[in-house]
């Protein structure tokens, strides 16, 4: 069979065509069945599922049910009481006293480790030498003028933290 390119004119075609094969077959069907049990013709396309037939309860289970449900919800009542947390204690505070208290310890820290630093510092300086005679160097033009061109570096100011810079004022 040679293989033609199916268009969705030629697939929509095809459907209708099986469509209409399939409802004569189905009325076929249906005609049979009639025919074999004596009932109405049902088509073989749209079953009706079987319906179950209702379970029946008596009072009294209905009851135990019931009664049974109630002991549930009265044990679970009780769990959630007994799990509930009571209320959290206040927050407590601080005194007026006890925060400045505080505040002094924390001043007197920062001033003994700012200290601590500017011994340290003080240590670790280098020793300054005695100036020594600089001998004149001969400086040629071309020199001079490429000194006279570099920027200027300003010194560097090291930040301090308030608390420190306050500390070495005080002193």
């Amino acid at each position: 069979m040679p293989t033609q390119k199916l268009t969705t004119e030629i697939l929509t075609a095809a459907i209708e065509g099986y469509e209409i094969q399939k409802a004569r077959i189905d009325a076929k069907i249906a005609e049979l069945r009639s025919l074999l049990t004596g009932g109405p013709a049902e088509t073989a396309a749209t079953p009706e599922p079987a319906k179950r037939k209702r379970r029946k309860m008596s009072a009294a289970a209905r009851a135990r049910i019931a009664e049974a449900q109630r002991k549930r919800w009265a044990a679970s009542k009780v769990q959630a009481e007994a799990a509930t947390p009571e209320p959290p204690k206040p927050k407590r505070k601080l005194s007026a006293a006890a925060k400045a208290k505080l505040v002094a310890n924390l001043k007197k820290a920062r001033a003994a480790k700012a200290a601590k630093a500017k011994a340290a510092a003080k240590q670790t300086a280098p020793v300054h030498k005695k100036p020594t005679a600089k001998k004149a160097a001969v400086k040629t033009a071309p020199a001079k003028a490429a000194k006279k061109a570099a920027p200027v570096k300003k010194a560097v100011t090291k930040k301090m933290a308030p608390a420190a810079a306050q500390a070495a004022a005080g002193q």
